[in-house]
Formats: structure tokens, C-alpha cells, sequence
């Protein structure tokens, strides 16, 4: 069942990387908000996993339910709020959960007991995703922050070629991102994830879109073609209204952002002070 609301204290804890704190809501629900070195990483709602407080993970959301893998890697564990998502809505599918930090999975596993059938991994993504066997998962989700960063070995072609071999024929890859002024980070990501992939497509709220403001863009491939008529639909009818570009749009977007290789990674950017907790 996991933890029941005992007052309205914040539960606090050294991790691997930091300092570890779940705040518990106050609108009287049985949810907890999981913030690492001051960054928000996750929101859990005991009571109703399928409930996503953040905007991105509703993204993530919208693909679960249109595509219902059986199989999930998710590469970043926070609190496990996909997976929880996942483990309600199709209780028979199988899911592994990469996380380096294993004082953060120690803390949540005591204090948010993982669903049945997720199996937590301790490892770098990369490492983890490397051992897996071809063919293993029909959905990855790349959802991996360094504090308020992308790791830069996540972000290469290199990368996403190995999480194209994990997956099945019809498998999909995703991957969570934020970016902001400029938008050359989530340009040259989404072009180096059609470099390995021949159906993609990007998902974001139109003022994250015009760089107005920094936020989540979510990239969503395949090797077979999308649903994306439902995508854009539920995406549009999210209460954060959001856009999809794919095709013509999605190259219009890319411009001339080049791929990303092991050789010319780097973090991606920090989010302005203030955002994000930081």
C-alpha cells in the first residue's frame, strides 16, 4: 500500500548524489513530491498512480496508453512514477528500472514501496542498457537528470543506437529532455534520434516550442510508423495543452542542428536559476 500521510513534515535523507526529500502535498491527497538536491524529480500519488501531476510524464502518459507495451525499460527511476503508472494500468507487463543511485532507491523503496513486477537495477543507464538482450522492450524511457541536467553520454547517436537494439521490431524509444532560449539542444537531439530512426516526432507546449520559455520537450521514434493522430489529439487535449511536430514540421524544426556523438556531447543546459529548483 506505501506510506499513509502521518502529518504534513517533509521526510528528508542523504543520497549517492545529494540530499533526498519527499514533500508531502497539502491538498489532503496521499501524494509526495520527490526532490533531489533541491530539484523536483518526481510526483507519486499513493492513493492513484494513474494521477500525473507533471506535465511531461502526462506526455510519457499519452504514449503508455496508446501503445500498452508489455515490456518497459525505464532508464532514471526518481520515484517511479511512470512505472507505478504502468504497473496499474497494464498489470501484467514486465519492468525494469535503471537508477546509479542506490541511496535514492533505498529511500523510495522505504518510503514508496515499488508495484509488483518493476525490478530496479543499480547502474549507470548506459551500462544497464548496453547488457540488455536484443529485442528485450517494447518501450524505453530515457528520463536521466544530473540535478536539472541531461548526462552527456545519454545524449549521443552512440546512445541511442544501443537503446534502438534493445528494443522490439515494433518497440519504442522516448526520451525526456529540457531546453530553452535557442532550442539548439533539442534541435540537435531530435536529429540525432531521426538518425536512427525513420518515424519520430517531438512533444512540447507551444511556448516551450517558440523558446519563449525553457521546459520539457519529449521525443518519441520507431521503426514502425506512430499513432499520430491520437498522439496529437490527447497531447492537445492535455490540460497542458501541447504541440506535436513530426515530418516536414519536425524538419522544419531540426534546421541544420547537427547529431550528437560521443565525441561532441555535452550536458544539456541548466535551466535559469530559479527553475526547477534550482
Amino acid at each position: 500500500m506505501g506510506r499513509q500521510r502521518p502529518d504534513t513534515e517533509a521526510i528528508t535523507e542523504s543520497i549517492d548524489s545529494g540530499v533526498a526529500e519527499l514533500v508531502p502535498d497539502l491538498g489532503g491527497r496521499n501524494s509526495w513530491t520527490l526532490r533531489v538536491n533541491g530539484t523536483p524529480q518526481s510526483h507519486v500519488d499513493l492513493d492513484d498512480p494513474t494521477y500525473l501531476e507533471f506535465e511531461y510524464v502526462r506526455r510519457l502518459g499519452h504514449i503508455v496508453d496508446l501503445t500498452a507495451p508489455s515490456r518497459v525499460l525505464h532508464l532514471g527511476g526518481g520515484a517511479l512514477t511512470l512505472a507505478r503508472y504502468v504497473a496499474d494500468l497494464l498489470p501484467r507487463a514486465s519492468q525494469q528500472v535503471a537508477e546509479i543511485d542506490a541511496g535514492l532507491i533505498a529511500f523510495i523503496r522505504r518510503e514508496l514501496p515499488p508495484p509488483p513486477r518493476v525490478r530496479i537495477t543499480t547502474g549507470d543507464a548506459r551500462a544497464v542498457l548496453v547488457k540488455a538482450r536484443p529485442g528485450s522492450f517494447d518501450l524505453i524511457v530515457s528520463d536521466c537528470f544530473a540535478g536539472a541536467r541531461t548526462p552527456a553520454h545519454l545524449t549521443s547517436v552512440e546512445f541511442v543506437r544501443q537503446a534502438s537494439a534493445a528494443l522490439a521490431e515494433d518497440g519504442i524509444y522516448t526520451a525526456n529532455i529540457g531546453d530553452g532560449n535557442g532550442l539548439q539542444f533539442a534541435r540537435s537531439q531530435c536529429a540525432t534520434v531521426r538518425a536512427v530512426f525513420e518515424h519520430v516526432c517531438v512533444l512540447a507546449e507551444p511556448g516551450v516550442f517558440r523558446g519563449r520559455r525553457f521546459g520539457n520537450f519529449v521525443i518519441m521514434a520507431s521503426h514502425h510508423a506512430l499513432p499520430m493522430q491520437q498522439l496529437t489529439r490527447a497531447t492537445a487535449g492535455d490540460p497542458f495543452q501541447g504541440r506535436v511536430e513530426h515530418g516536414t514540421g519536425l524538419t522544419k524544426f531540426i534546421g541544420g542542428a547537427p547529431v550528437t556523438t560521443d565525441a561532441t556531447a555535452k550536458l544539456s543546459p541548466a535551466p535559469p536559476s530559479g527553475l526547477w529548483g534550482t
